[in-house]
């Protein structure tokens, strides 16, 4: 008689504290708290949030690279590569300089910086010359010299995703035409990627205290009352990214099948996790594992979110053309029409140029208004203060519009299972313990 073992009781939820998002959440709080009442503690707390976000960073280029080769080398075709990064490329373009219309659109009917009356001659440049001298760095010539790396092994130890990019499409590639002989260097890949993500898993247990380092130091430096009056252009900017995710990606979103604020919910752990770095890098990793969770295919996502970190920058792109019109307005500067599209088309190759250079939202500013001599670069003195504020809605609204451009490219491809989509933004989806913010 053969004995059938019972069934395993179903395990008991955990606490809601032991969930990792749950505890980025409060240490923001707490990061908030201590900034207000020892403000100079909560500034001298901003190394934890450098040393998380460089152990993040320490591990974001094996990511991209294993992800990227083993979704490439899965394809069943070359073609299919190619067809996919064409779309993902037209949507990029669509959608991102659709986002400098918006940023302009917005600061023309607001006006944030008008009635300020400023003399470019009178503010102090100083802070500034060091983002205009990296400004050369986003020029196209800079831009695809960047790209190559000096060997093929350098790519990887080098902070600049377009190389990993570069490497590893090539070598994706390569494995997938030379086809059988490389299959064990397919499932090494593909096996390196699980240690990987494990390594990821681990560093992730960091991560509130990488968020309540950098929240300390932010609140400390700038004071609590900065977080709540920002100034009309912080509003205006916020406001906007808000208008672009809710409703332009809402209606992307709503096109596709699926809901823009159930994904936000769905992806809300790697949120907190930008919102309290102010960079959307440390949840990268977390991104692509819960985009395959969700039955988005592999090969699609190693392709379209890696390469959208570096050119589909919807929230950089806002506040470029926001920021701009601002400092315009502020030291009285009147646009004409034409002056403005001029700027909006060096905007949109600039940003493009700037894909991979750290702090690009700043330094493209710089380089957009040194090729567009009609406003000051002097002006963005105005803004470095706050630009730390905005930093974090940039990155926002970058991680989300990748998120959607992921999960669209994949449906126009037909590789996105709609059931596990809708199962998983109904939270019904249990990810593995390799998911670094997984919703349990």
């Amino acid at each position: 008689m053969t004995v059938i073992p019972a069934a395993a009781p179903p395990a008991a939820p955990r606490p809601f504290y032991q969930h990792l998002y749950v505890q980025v959440l409060i240490a923001i709080v707490a990061g908030a708290l201590l900034g207000h009442f020892q403000p100079t503690l909560g500034a001298a707390l901003k190394p934890l949030g450098d040393a998380f976000i460089k152990l993040v960073k320490m591990v974001i280029a094996p990511v991209i690279f294993l992800t990227l080769v083993s979704g490439i080398a899965g394809l069943s075709e070359l073609r299919s590569a190619g067809r996919i990064a064409l779309k993902a490329f037209g949507y990029f373009l669509f959608f991102s300089t659709l986002a400098l219309v918006v940023g302009l659109i917005v600061a023309n009917v607001v006006q944030p910086g008008a009635g300020m009356n400023v003399d470019p001659a009178t503010l102090d440049t100083g802070a500034v010359k060091d983002y205009a001298a990296k400004a050369h760095e986003t020029s196209l010539i800079g831009f695809l010299l960047a790209i190559i790396p000096t060997t093929l092994v350098s790519a990887l130890a080098q902070d600049n995703i377009l190389q990993v990019l570069l490497v590893a499409i090539l070598f994706g590639v390569s494995i997938s035409l030379v086809g059988a002989p490389a299959r064990p260097v397919l499932d090494l890949v593909e096996r390196l990627n699980l240690v990987v993500f494990k390594v990821v898993a681990i560093l992730m247990r960091a991560a509130p205290i990488g968020a309540f380092g950098a929240i300390a130091f932010t609140v400390g430096k700038y004071g609590a009352g900065s977080l709540v009056n920002l100034g009309g252009l912080v509003l205006t900017f916020y406001a906007t990214s808000l208008i672009f995710v809710l409703g332009v990606l809402g209606v992307v979103a709503r096109l596709h099948g699926f809901s823009i604020l159930r994904l936000i919910a769905y992806l809300k752990g790697e949120l907190l996790l930008v919102l309290g770095t102010s960079s959307s890098e440390p949840a990268l990793p977390g991104l692509l594992t819960k985009l395959e969770a969700a039955g988005c295919d592999r090969g699609v996502v190693g392709l379209v979110v890696p390469t959208g970190y570096s050119f589909n920058l919807d929230g950089t792109n806002i506040y470029m053309t926001l920021a701009a019109l601002f400092i315009a307005q502020a030291c009285n500067v009147d646009l004409t029409l034409g002056q403005q599209l001029l700027l909006l088309a060096v905007a949109m190759l600039s940003s493009k140029g700037a894909a991979g250079v750290t702090g690009a939202g700043f330094i493209t500013l710089a380089a957009t208004l040194s090729i567009v001599p009609t406003v000051p670069v002097a002006g963005m003195a105005l803004i470095l203060g706050v630009d730390r504020f905005m930093s974090e809605c940039r990155s926002l609204t970058n991680f989300v519009g990748n998120a959607v451009a992921a999960i669209v490219v994949a449906r126009w491809e037909n590789k996105l299972d709609r059931a596990r989509l809708d199962s998983a933004l109904r939270g019904d989806v249990a990810l593995s313990d390799t998911a670094p913010l997984a919703a349990e």
